[in-house]
This record gives structure tokens, sequence and C-alpha cells, in this order.
């Protein structure tokens, strides 16, 4: 992906700003990207705001598409996706805590990978402490699951080919789980991914933010193994199936040598974690010719 000097680019750019009530920062976000990619179009998603969230947006001069209805950003970046054509989509939020002066370096690594996304710093504890420590689970959880290192799982702020992201439309949720989502549909159908270091600023004092850690974290969690039981399967049915026989193998050695005689209880547990195996291994050849089917 060649970058001109002046920050354009010679292949179709839309960067999206998915948008909830914020009239006070998303005037300066839009004006910050034009500014940075000069040829792009800057497409703001209007998640159904009371306030001149719109208005401020289509003044700044980007395109508005506005939901009547408060959906969450994941249907945002849905409608982003069926709204464009093609080309290379680039999202930040409209919060200002992501700064635009960072796109043209990321859009220019899409020449050798198919998603860029920005890696936060978390040893800097940017952002609360709950919210960290939320992350890190996430981020174990994603980088066990998916068999590659992912330094950070949520991050909004990325850069992807439109032409792929657009095959896994029907696995992102409406909420919050975009950006994990998006990212392990990548990595475990095994497109090229990167992670780039990025500066996070602080959301300004007067705004809030819509994220809640309990609820969304659950979320996170469930479309995490959503994703990971239709591309990898094994990874989650073969630790579950083995820590049953295991325990299996646990209770019958100490019935035998406690009361010598054998439970038959304790057969549940062999029988079911070898019939746990073996559904994860029928799941992964299905997971394996839907792969064959997209590609």
């Amino acid at each position: 992906m060649q970058v001109m000097q002046d920050g354009s680019v010679k292949e179709l750019v839309t960067i999206v700003i998915p948008a909830f009530n914020e009239e006070k920062t998303i005037g300066d976000v839009v004006k910050g990207a034009l500014s940075n990619v000069t040829n792009a179009k800057v497409l703001v998603i209007d998640d159904g705001s009371t306030d001149d969230t719109s208005k401020e947006a289509i003044s700044a001069g980007a395109e508005v598409i506005r939901h009547p209805i408060n959906k969450g950003n994941g249907a945002c970046l849905k409608t982003a996706l069926r709204s464009t054509k093609g080309g290379i989509i680039a999202v930040l939020d409209a919060d200002g805590q992501h700064d635009p002066k960072e796109l043209p370096g990321m859009i220019e690594k899409l020449g050798d990978y198919d998603l860029v996304v920005g890696s936060r710093n978390f040893s800097r504890q940017e952002g609360s402490p709950l919210r960290n420590l939320g992350n890190l689970i996430l981020r174990k959880l994603a980088s066990f699951l998916s068999e590659r290192d992912i330094p950070d799982l949520t991050s909004g702020f990325r850069a992807f080919r439109h032409d792929i992201a657009i095959k896994f439309l029907h696995l992102y949720p409406n909420g919050y789980s975009f950006p994990s989502t998006s990212t392990l549909s990548f990595i475990t159908s095994g497109y090229n991914v990167a992670f780039v270091p990025i500066s996070v600023s602080e959301r300004p004092t007067d705004t809030i933010s819509k994220l809640r850690p309990f609820r969304d974290g659950f979320r996170f969690i469930m479309f995490i193994l959503r994703v990971i039981t239709m591309t990898n399967p094994n990874k989650i049915f073969f630790p579950a199936g083995l820590v049953m026989i295991l325990f299996g193998i646990f209770l019958t050695v100490r019935n035998l040598i406690m009361f010598q005689q054998f439970s038959g209880g304790v057969v549940l547990f062999l029988a079911g974690g070898i019939n746990i195996i073996f559904f994860g291994l029928i799941l992964d050849q299905f997971a394996s010719l839907r792969l064959q089917e997209r590609d």
C-alpha cells in the first residue's frame, strides 16, 4: 500500500466512525481524519444519537448514515460494510482517544497485511485498572484459543480490507464485541494480521463511555468461544474432554485405594470425556469444510 507524502493513498479508503451522542468530539475527529488521509471518505454511522452528532459530523465534512434507534458499535460497522463497495476500511472511535495522525502508517501496512490493529500499551496503565484487568483476561484467553499472541483484542482502532471483512459479516455482533470477533475471524482463517503500537488520549471528562465492563466482558468471552468453536473447535473440546477423563481416572484410583471398589459414577466422567473429544473431532471436520467453501 503506497501512502503519498501528503497523506493520500492510491486505493479507495473509507474511514468509518461509529458514534452515539458524541457531538462534543465528533467534529474534531472527522477533521483530523480528513486532514491526515486527504483523499479518503469519512463515513460516520450515527447510532441513534439524541444530540447533534449528525449535524456536527456533516459540518466537519463527513457523510452520515443514521440509525433510527441505538443498535450498538458492531451494528454500525455492519452498516458501513454493507454500504461500502470495496477498498480499505479504517475505523476509529468518535470520542477523540485515537490519533488520526497514525492512520497513514496503519493503512500503509495493508500492503503486506489484511488486518492492522492499533495496539494499546497496557503496561502504561492506560484506562481504568478494572478495564485493564478485563483486557488482560480476554487477551490471554484469545491467545490460547487462537494459538497466536494477541497484544490487544478489543482495540477499535484498525484498518482492513473490505472484501475480506465482508466474508465474516454473519459472525459480527451488534454490540461492542466487533473488534474481538473480527480479529479472531481474520487470525483463525489464516489471514495476515499485524498489531502496531498506538497512543491513546484520555477521554474528555465531560463525555461518558458506552462500554460496560461486566456486561460487555461476558459478551466478549461468549463471542470468543463462538468464533473458536466455528474455526478450531478442538482447542475447546479436547482440553475439556481430557480434563474429564483425567478426573475420572483420579476418582477410579482413589476409590480402588480407599474403598477397594469401582464406582459406576466414574464411568460418566470417562465416557463423557471421550464423547466430548470425539464430538470436537467431528466439529473440526465441519469447520474445515466451512473454511474451504469460504475460500
